[in-house]
């Protein structure tokens, strides 16, 4: 078991006014990093602790998480999604509340905290893309690029990991392409992996793997309605036609639960549109006034990390609040770690990861990078941040 180093002793000056206002994640009691170690505490593995307090502990635990789908977006579209709607008023036997996915709203990120139930300070995955302090290199999380060998990067265990070592029969069941990417290896393994490609096999075969052992923990993840958001916005008719496609996936799955079961619905974040206008889309690549005095640009659209030229932090961060502070939360790496962003716990080898300067937006706006991040910057949904959009995920029980 590793054990936590913890950065203590940030100041306690005041902080601006501002930054009293950010949500900061319910960590410890309702967040993505409190499910899994609530689930197997209940199933009687050591090593995790009871969290969430009205889940009730099942033999038999699936979690099914659906990329971007957030607790604001199932709410405004109960004819697209009639089944998970359900699912909101607790109408089934079990709970539908919103928990929050973390600091950054972001995937990478996100199923980190689902895999190791650490909060993002701890695991290490705080961001989209952030600083390497080993090499002054950007890492992106998600792709894992430029390669970074994974268990130093993050060398907790998993829930699943415990679990498995607890004898309850554990599995994850995805796409056949997840299987030994990384972000799987460090997030989202322990018990065996199960490739399936259509959502349909993916929810059929998970209802198998629950009823194969008398207490079972599965998880199952479905990405694409997170890619039609990103590509077209929450307000097409893709994405729409994708949330259908989830609620039946969703319906399913639950049909087929074994005796003493739970399902769990959850994601890894929600999801706002962001207009095509200057007013809207700020290009970090095009001001003169954001640039100065940084040398990195990490994290994403609506969550950076600004890691500044050594000697300039202070100006960088006056310097942002100036341009940015009535759109975003701006605080600087220290501030943001007193404010909980990123959790109560904080390891030594994550400090430098954080940015000197952490700007989440407040307002419909992102900060983009036209030259460096040309496929980011056209998207069209965005998350990352701490709005109840983006921070807000289901967690919605069925149980049999």
């Amino acid at each position: 078991m590793v054990q936590p180093t913890t950065v203590t002793g940030w100041p306690d000056e005041p902080l601006p006014l501002a930054l009293d206002t950010a949500p900061v994640p319910e960590y410890g009691s309702g967040s993505l990093a409190d499910l899994l170690p609530t689930l197997v505490a209940g199933q009687g593995a050591a090593g995790c602790d009871a969290r969430i307090a009205e889940l009730t502990p099942a033999d038999r635990n699936c979690v099914f998480l659906i990329d971007g789908l957030g607790w604001e977006q199932i709410k405004a579209h109960p004819d697209e999604a009639p089944y998970l709607t359900s699912l909101l008023a607790s109408s089934r036997g079990g709970t539908g509340r919103p928990i929050t996915a973390g600091f950054p709203a972001t995937t990478a990120t996100s199923l980190a905290s689902v895999g190791t139930g650490r909060v993002p300070g701890a695991h290490g995955l705080p961001g989209y893309t952030v600083r390497n302090p080993e090499t002054g290199e950007l890492m992106n999380q998600l792709r894992w690029k430029p390669w970074t060998p994974p268990q130093v990067w993050q060398p907790y265990p998993t829930v699943f990991q415990l679990a498995h070592e607890a004898g309850i029969h554990t599995s994850q069941v995805s796409s056949p392409i997840f299987q030994d990417t990384p972000l799987t290896k460090i997030a989202l393994s322990g018990g065996t992996f199960h490739g399936r490609l259509s959502g349909e096999e993916r929810m059929d075969f998970s209802a198998e793997q629950l009823a194969a052992g008398d207490r079972s923990l599965v998880y199952t993840y479905y990405s694409e309605l997170d890619g039609a958001g990103h590509r077209f916005g929450i307000d097409s008719d893709a994405w729409r036609g994708q949330l259908m496609f989830v609620d039946r996936l969703v319906q399913r799955l639950a049909e087929q639960l074994p005796p003493r079961s739970a399902l769990y619905v959850t994601a890894d974040h929600g999801m706002v549109d962001i207009p095509f206008d200057e007013q809207s889309r700020i290009d970090f690549d095009e001001d003169w006034e954001l640039r100065a005095g940084v040398a990195l640009l990490g994290g994403e659209g609506r969550a950076r990390h600004v890691y500044a030229v050594p000697g300039a932090e202070t100006d960088v961060l006056t310097c942002w609040r100036e341009v940015l502070g009535e759109q975003f939360w701006v605080a600087s790496r220290d501030e943001a770690l007193a404010l909980g962003w990123f959790g109560d716990e904080v390891d030594e080898r994550v400090y430098g990861r954080i940015g000197d300067v952490v700007a989440a937006a407040h307002d419909d706006v992102v900060i983009t990078a036209s030259v460096n991040e040309p496929h980011e910057s056209a998207m069209v949904g965005m998350h990352g941040s701490m709005t109840p959009a983006e921070q807000f995920v289901p967690l919605l029980e069925v149980r049999s």
